[in-house]
């Protein structure tokens, strides 16, 4: 279904907070979130220049948890942008099916464009998020020359006289990577991949995971003990907040 023409309007990242939007502080993205992001965008085909998809997850009074994603068939033209909704709504049902703690929380596109389109596209997606503010996440993926990768969350406020749908502005929000401990060997491989310049990497095996995380550990006592031993010597001004964490 198309969701309009195209409109003069500009609409740019902002860091101005908008009174009547209730601002998330914080926005944390899980692994598998971006996983699916990536992998729908290597999937594109030679004629799209983003792709877009559906953010599940969770909210509380300050923060939106992302835990996962899914795919939103879409196409865009000199003159209109067109998203297949019915896909949306029936994808939606199915993860629902099986999560039904997770909802809709926004969505995903793929670069760090932010256009009339993606006006119109955060507009819809708004109507599936109300009362809350639809998030959006920008995924650049740095194949464009001067860019660099990087993920990037957005609400969104109107603006104008009379709102629209096409008008508004995008305001940045915080985000951050977050990962469970059993999605930490999985982030761990894909670092041993990107340092070691090969395309393939074979999983560690259990007793490596293991040795590594005592090693780790130990480096942490190693730590906190020259830490201890310094403010005990008098050479460090001891902190009570640190010694709250530890004690």
């Amino acid at each position: 279904m198309a969701l309009g023409p195209t409109s003069s309007a500009v609409h740019i990242a902002s860091s101005g907070q908008h009174s009547s939007i209730r601002t998330p502080q914080n926005i944390v993205v899980h692994p598998v979130a971006l996983f699916t992001i990536l992998d729908h965008y290597l999937r594109r085909t030679d004629q799209q220049d983003r792709v877009i998809g559906t953010l599940l997850g969770r909210r509380t009074e300050s923060e939106v948890e992302i835990r996962s994603a899914f795919a939103v068939l879409h196409s865009e033209t000199d003159e209109q942008v067109a998203v297949d909704m019915e896909y949306h709504r029936t994808m939606y049902e199915l993860h629902h099916k099986v999560n039904p703690k997770v909802a809709i929380v926004g969505w995903y596109s793929t670069g760090s464009n932010l256009n009339t389109y993606s006006a119109l596209i955060q507009n819809f997606y708004s109507l599936d998020t109300a009362p809350h503010p639809a998030v959006h996440i920008t995924l650049n993926t740095g194949i464009v020359e001067g860019e660099e990768a990087g993920v990037k969350a957005y609400i969104s406020a109107p603006v104008g006289v009379t709102p629209k749908a096409e008008n508004c502005v995008f305001v940045p929000v915080p985000v951050e990577l977050r990962f469970h401990d059993a999605e930490r060997s999985g982030v761990d491989l894909l670092v041993e991949t990107q340092k070691s310049g090969s395309t393939s990497q074979q999983p560690i095996p259990d007793l490596e995971v293991l040795e590594k995380s005592i090693q780790d550990v130990s480096s942490m006592l190693d730590r906190v003990l020259a830490y201890v031993q310094s403010v005990i010597r008098g050479e460090t001004k001891g902190d009570p907040a640190i010694g709250r964490i530890h004690s």
